[in-house]
């Protein structure tokens, strides 16, 4: 493929995102196909001549296209937001053009530059403390991942190795490995199943420890699992303390927790993935209090900052402690540079790295710090919206209302919840995921597209609704929608709206 070939496709796939991106609140949320479904519309050997971009991108909109389930449709109410938008998508095009790998900061200087000044600004959007930013005086710095699961899985091994270099330098007698044989992990029974896979990864017991009758994690319950682990001659190395939980966006008590990992000598690391974003809106950081305690901050701009998926921003008060780490210097990665930047390969676990920053750079430009707030407020109020309609009908009740986040059940036992949640998967006409609190099941619903509006809320609601009364022996109500189309022409992709008869 040649370079006029290049801007054809590529003109036609940019016309095929836009339309589909356009067309896609008229599409199932969720995907029809049954598993291995591909094995029957692709061939089981490759192609021995090459074949025309037209018949690949056709092939994308016939077999792909039915295999998706659509992120970003505003029906789409499961997991957390997808955050795409369109300066994120150019961003993540241009940095696939460059085709540079960031493996040192002399492979591709902007990489570095642009990271480095990235993740000042976000810090500093976040009002985060000052030494953690790569333009503070300290060791502190910020650095992008690829998400909150390898964060805290690199926060761990940080913490791992810091807990052994400081017993050994005042204990040298006592090995290493039975030192990490005794080191000992914490968090909630309300964080991400990736914080307990972290210890499973880096060898450490993970104790997911109860929390309140709001969902969090608080300092008295933490302070007596150290202790038991203490009397068994346990060493306590490490916590996660959630910012907005995966089940129901609750925040561990991080003034209670903080002093007690600074009296232990235990590194606390905060996991904000989903409702970080929402610190860039003065108004909710006080629900960051005690966040000057914390050895590592994490959030990811990919879940509702706007900038598509992989973006996961971690800060970290000591930076020296993850590069000693993880150093591992050869020769042919040394350069005159040594200590004038960061050398992010030190940071993280691969050894190359992608150009993140230039799509966050797009993002922060076009949409300003305004566009942002905008966003995010926009989709709390959608939300309330969202609980004011449960509230109004005596047959549910709302469980919790954070953020973006409602969590709501049918009054009684467990039965009819997870019967609606069944019936309402099966029309495919939203999406949304179940969770637990207080040993309850409840229907997680997270404004998650930034094309939702309040007429989608609506949608959703009366999906439920409807249900509801199917369950209770009334009428229902179809709602089937046409599926669109999309026609690929020789230089460009118009959608086509099927009419109503």
């Amino acid at each position: 493929m040649d370079s006029k070939q290049f801007r054809e496709f590529a003109k036609a796939a940019v016309d095929y995102i836009a339309d589909y991106i356009d067309s896609v609140e008229d599409r199932p949320v969720l995907s029809g196909v049954s598993p291995n479904y591909l094995s029957e519309l692709i061939p089981d050997e490759p192609p021995q001549t090459g074949e025309a971009w037209q018949e690949v991108l056709q092939d994308v909109d016939r077999i792909i296209m039915p295999g998706l389930t659509h992120w970003m449709s505003p029906h789409f109410h499961a997991y957390y937001p997808t955050a795409c938008s369109f300066p994120a998508i150019v961003g993540e095009l241009m940095s696939a053009g460059f085709g540079c790998v960031g493996l040192s900061w002399v492979a591709s200087p902007a990489y570095t530059e642009l990271e480095v000044v990235m993740m000042n600004w976000l810090g500093k959007l976040l009002n985060l403390p000052e030494e953690f930013l790569n333009c503070s005086e300290g060791p502190g710095g910020g650095v992008i991942q690829g998400s909150a699961s390898e964060v805290t899985f690199v926060a761990l091994l940080t913490a791992k190795e810091k807990k052994v270099a400081d017993i050994r330098s005042v204990h040298p007698e006592i090995s290493e490995a039975e030192i990490k044989g005794k080191l000992v992990a914490y968090s909630s029974n309300q964080s991400n199943s990736s914080v307990e896979k972290a210890g499973l990864l880096g060898s450490m017991t993970m104790r997911l420890l109860p929390v309140d009758d709001k969902g969090q994690l608080r300092g008295g319950t933490l302070l007596e699992a150290i202790r038991k682990d203490k009397e068994q001659g346990l060493i306590p190395c490490y916590v996660v303390a959630n910012l907005g939980t995966t089940p129901t966006c609750a925040f561990d008590k991080l003034e209670e927790l903080g002093p007690i990992c600074r009296d232990e000598e235990i590194w606390l690391h905060v996991d904000a993935a989903y409702a970080g974003t929402a610190f860039i809106c003065p108004e909710y950081r006080h629900l960051m209090k005690g966040i000057d305690y914390a050895d590592s901050f994490n959030f990811n701009p990919h879940k509702w900052m706007l900038v598509n998926f992989d973006c996961s921003a971690l800060w970290m008060r000591n930076a020296k402690h993850l590069v000693e780490a993880f150093n591992v210097e050869r020769i042919y990665l040394k350069d005159q540079h040594k200590g004038l930047a960061p050398e992010y390969r030190h940071w993280q676990i691969a050894l190359g790295r992608r150009f993140r920053a230039l799509k966050l750079w797009f993002v922060l430009r076009i949409y300003g710090v305004e566009g942002i707030q905008k966003h995010v407020r926009g989709q709390i109020a959608l939300a309330k919206f969202f609980e004011d309609l449960v509230r109004a009908d005596p047959r549910f009740e709302v469980c919790t209302s954070n953020m973006g986040l409602v969590c709501f059940k049918l009054k009684g036992d467990e039965s009819p919840t997870i019967k609606l949640l069944e019936e309402v998967q099966k029309r495919k006409n939203i999406f949304v995921n179940t969770g637990h609190f207080q040993g309850r099941h409840v229907i997680r619903f997270a404004i998650c597209s930034r094309l939702t509006e309040r007429r989608h809320v609506e949608f959703a609601w009366n999906e439920f609704c409807s249900v509801a009364n199917i369950l209770e022996g009334r009428k229902m109500e179809t709602m089937d929608k046409p599926m669109p189309t999309i026609e690929i022409a020789n230089m460009s992709c118009q959608k086509i709206r099927e009419k109503s008869k």
